[in-house]
């Protein structure tokens, strides 16, 4: 479980997140919604601590992240899973090589435990016999599989995926959905996905925290979402069936 509680973050002195409360449960898709700007991702950033915050508190479990020093921070790191947009693969290395990395920098495994760990995880996310593979030569559906065995490899408590579905076409988009959804149910793990995706909402949005201009304006589920009353909300979900619909026109 993850809390935030009365967080604020500015830049130049322009607020950018302002007083959001939200608490993230485990075994759970938990999505982070909102328009472009809206601060999504800097509320993202925050929580895994590439920000700084100005006030507040972030909470993995009981132990309180921002007011840690870096050792008890890097220790909660070492239990973080993060999905990158755009995957984040390193080019020079082979598919093997970019998900035994986080093995690498943070175990003392000897090489066949960390290669039986990575054919794990591969194998887990269907990526058969492409270890010697390098990210050139995958498509964007499946760089962003490795990414997720990446993500997966330390088995972390935590799993951070900002924008997973950008960049896919619909139906692979629903493929990653879904295996987010079954890797988040199957390890029990705390998932928190930053997305502007509507697809994605109504497809595994557990819980959904929708911010406008840095402020908390709603919560539900996607059972809930297409019955708001939160104006802000309901023309954030209108702007984007209107905009599927004109793509999906042209």
């Amino acid at each position: 479980m993850i809390r935030v509680k009365n967080l604020y973050k500015s830049f130049n002195g322009r607020t950018v997140l302002d007083d959001i409360s939200v608490t993230f449960e485990p075994g759970k898709t938990n999505l982070i919604i909102g328009q472009s700007g809206s601060g999504k991702t800097v509320l993202l950033k925050s929580i895994v601590g590439l920000h700084e915050i100005d006030r507040g508190e972030i909470w993995f479990e009981d132990k309180l992240f921002n007011k840690l020093d870096f050792r008890g921070k890097k220790e909660i790191r070492k239990e973080m899973g993060m999905l990158f947009q755009g995957s984040a693969l390193f080019d020079s290395l082979t598919v093997e090589q970019n998900v035994r990395f986080p093995l690498d920098m943070f175990t003392d495994q000897l090489m066949e435990e960390k290669t039986d760990r990575v054919n794990f995880c591969l194998n887990r996310v269907n990526i058969i016999n492409a270890n010697k593979l390098f990210p050139a030569e995958l498509s964007g559906g499946m760089r962003k599989r490795v990414a997720i065995a990446r993500a997966i490899s330390l088995n972390p408590r935590y799993l951070f995926c900002d924008e997973p579905n950008s960049g896919l076409d619909p139906i692979t988009a629903i493929l990653i959905d879904d295996l987010i959804k079954e890797i988040t149910l199957e390890y029990c793990m705390t998932t928190i996905v930053n997305t502007h995706d509507m697809n994605s909402v109504m497809e595994i949005g557990e819980k959904i925290l929708f911010i406008s201009e840095g402020i908390k304006c709603w919560e539900g589920n996607k059972n809930e979402i297409l019955h708001s009353d939160c104006e802000k909300l309901n023309d954030f979900v209108f702007a984007n069936s209107l905009a599927k619909q004109l793509r999906n026109s042209k």
